[in-house]
């Protein structure tokens, strides 16, 4: 198929009458701003369909559209062969149309059963039916292949367990024409092969799925279909079994993929950090040091402790035993204002609930950790604050049309930059990234891995924690594999293979 019939035409999905819903010219401005030029493209019923391309193409802005949350400018929406308006989230359900987003939007102070069934309550004698209401979605939630409580809280679960129960919520809701947004960003190995499992399912049962991923190895095992976005333009489609990763990227970026991960050999210096049996909630007698110039990798599956070692080192939470040396000499860190002093910085694993204030400006965030040397007397300086907001804004490449806009209006990928940003404008000696690339396009992907290798290069360490293998096997010099709270093998650059590295973090 060629790039022109991709976004100009009707697919042969719409000559067949296979289409359940054609976005014809389908385009949306702010202003002068075009967050998605005009488009066309039909989805199949019970196809998975991929879309992927840079944060900022205007997948986010798709995904808006079709679920009703904001209204097109130009072009039409045609479900089943008939105009539609889908102008809010209530229509869009009312036709099927639902999506299942990167961040879970659920009620974490509420049962999982009670998530499950909210706005569907079953109510008898007009009380409600709590126990009837557990044992069902426990039916619904086994019948999924979902190893879920019913009757627990949902904010005790973890955040990948969190997206499974909003993925069960979606998917009993009449839904014809799911979305997925990012499913597996916080999910371990099990829960998304339990995911995809389902996925499958649905589609077999004639559901057509729409999956947004940056994941490229997701969309070559799911996928039946794929369509890339750049810059608000509609690239192109493609059958899956007649692309490869490299074609697609070089759709979303005009870029190889030998240029994604940015390795450079840097000397190494000083040793900035050593911990020495150090032990805390979450991690047992750990052992690792880092110097100037050198990343070092934490790999392991999510709960194996990775972060809450990391968190102890920031004085987010107290170790039990054990000892931090920073710069040779022994430390208390009991909290996270002394770890930046020393020269500490952390861009935490949920950027959203703790590295972001997200109803303030961007420039504000930025500025968080610096106010006290913005301030003179009494008052802010309010052109140092606008330059060192605007300096990392343009060093960072954030897409946005000023200082001014909310830290919640960005991508998933901007979000991040503003998070690093911050602690740029702060500066530190030490950087922990913790699941920097989460929900970020290769392009931003490749930024961040730039950005690292400059830290290095002025003489930072880093700290990289990731649970894609590809990348911190890419990018680490000694990479520490954690599992159930213990190293179980450290290796130096490319010292053991990935099968290796994969077995010393299951344990088998």
């Amino acid at each position: 198929m060629s790039d022109a019939t991709a976004a100009g035409a009707a697919t042969p999905a719409a000559e067949t009458g296979d289409t359940i819903l054609e976005l014809r010219n389908l385009q949306k401005h702010y202003g002068p701003v075009q967050a998605l030029k005009p488009a066309t493209l039909a989805f199949r019923r019970g196809e998975i369909h991929a879309i992927v391309g840079e944060n900022g193409a205007g997948k986010s802005t798709l995904i808006k559209l079709l679920t009703g949350v904001i209204r097109r400018t130009g072009g039409d929406i045609v479900w089943n062969g008939s105009i539609v308006a889908l102008d809010t989230p209530q229509e869009a359900i009312d036709h099927g149309i639902n999506a299942v987003h990167q961040e879970v939007v659920l009620c974490r102070h509420l049962s999982v059963a009670a998530n499950i069934f909210l706005g569907d309550e079953k109510v008898r004698f007009g009380l409600l039916q709590k126990r009837e209401m557990t044992r069902e979605a426990q039916r619904i939630l086994d019948g999924m292949g979902f190893s879920l409580p019913a009757g627990a809280m949902l904010g005790s679960l973890t955040i990948g367990q969190q997206q499974l129960v909003a993925t069960a919520r979606a998917s009993l809701r009449g839904t014809k024409f799911l979305i997925f947004d990012e499913p597996t960003a916080y999910l371990t190995r099990q829960e998304a092969a339990q995911l995809f499992a389902l996925i499958r399912r649905l589609r077999d049962d004639g559901v057509t799925i729409v999956y947004i991923s940056h994941r490229m190895e997701e969309v070559f095992e799911l996928a039946d279909r794929v369509s890339v976005l750049r810059d608000g333009t509609l690239v192109g489609t493609r059958n899956i079994a007649e692309t490869n990763d490299t074609e697609l990227v070089a759709m979303m970026i005009n870029r190889s993929i030998e240029q994604i991960y940015h390795k450079e050999k840097v000397p190494f210096g000083e040793t900035l950090l050593e911990t020495r049996g150090l032990s805390g909630k979450g991690f047992e007698d750990v052992s690792i040091s880092v110097r100037r110039g050198e990343i070092v990798g934490f790999y392991g599956l999510i709960g194996a402790g990775r972060s809450e070692f990391a968190l102890s080192i920031f004085g987010r939470n107290p170790r039990t035993s054990g000892q931090i040396l920073w710069k040779g000499q022994p430390v208390d860190i009991r909290n996270e204002r002394q770890a930046i002093r020393l020269g500490i910085a952390l861009a935490p694993e949920s950027r959203r609930d703790q590295g972001l204030n997200l109803n303030l400006p961007i420039g504000l965030n930025i500025n968080l950790p610096i106010y006290d040397k913005l301030t003179h007397g009494l008052t802010i300086s309010g052109r140092e604050e606008a330059q060192r907001a605007d300096k990392q804004i343009k060093d960072l490449g954030i897409k946005t049309p000023s200082r001014r806009s909310l830290a919640s209006s960005m991508s998933g990928g901007n979000q991040q930059k503003i998070v690093i940003g911050k602690w740029l404008n702060h500066g530190a000696d030490l950087f922990i990234f913790d699941e920097p690339t989460v929900g970020v396009d290769v392009g931003t992907k490749a930024e961040i891995y730039r950005l690292m290798a400059d830290l290095l290069k002025n003489g930072a360490g880093i700290i990289l924690i990731s649970s894609y293998l590809p990348e911190v096997y890419e990018l680490a010099d000694t990479l520490h594999v954690f599992r159930t709270g213990h190293l179980t093998g450290s290796n130096a650059f490319h010292e053991a293979t990935h099968e290796e590295v994969l077995a010393e973090a299951i344990g088998v």
